[in-house]
């Protein structure tokens, strides 16, 4: 009896591995074996950066929130701790944003913590 092999299937995982390697330099876009290790190693980074990316942008918040708090005569800490004794429920996302883009609005905070 001949062997049977599903082709379809393996061509469709190659096509699927190949279609994710769209874009990449050099053989890395159109040879399997190549574009299978730089696919597998971009979704490692994927979902390690996935992570990493909400740590990032917890340091901006506080980055931005240090800065406008400096403004009125106050570190980052100090200014947290104020906000917590006063029990002022903001998180520093939203701080962060107007601090930014809202400086009245972070000011009125600030002269209430004072």
């Amino acid at each position: 009896m001949p062997r049977s092999v599903n082709s379809v299937a393996s061509r469709a995982k190659r096509k699927k591995i190949l279609k994710q390697a769209k874009g990449y330099f050099g053989r890395r876009k159109n040879v399997y074996t190549v574009a299978k290790n730089a696919v597998e190693k971009a979704m490692l980074y994927s979902y390690r950066d996935r992570k990493n990316k909400k740590r990032s942008f917890r340091g901006l918040w506080i980055q931005r929130i240090n800065a406008g708090a400096r403004q009125y005569g106050m570190s980052y800490s100090q200014f947290m701790g104020k906000l917590k004794a006063n029990n002022i429920d903001l998180n520093r996302k939203v701080l962060a944003d107007l601090a930014m883009n809202n400086p009245e609005a972070f000011k009125a905070i600030a002269d209430k913590v004072k």
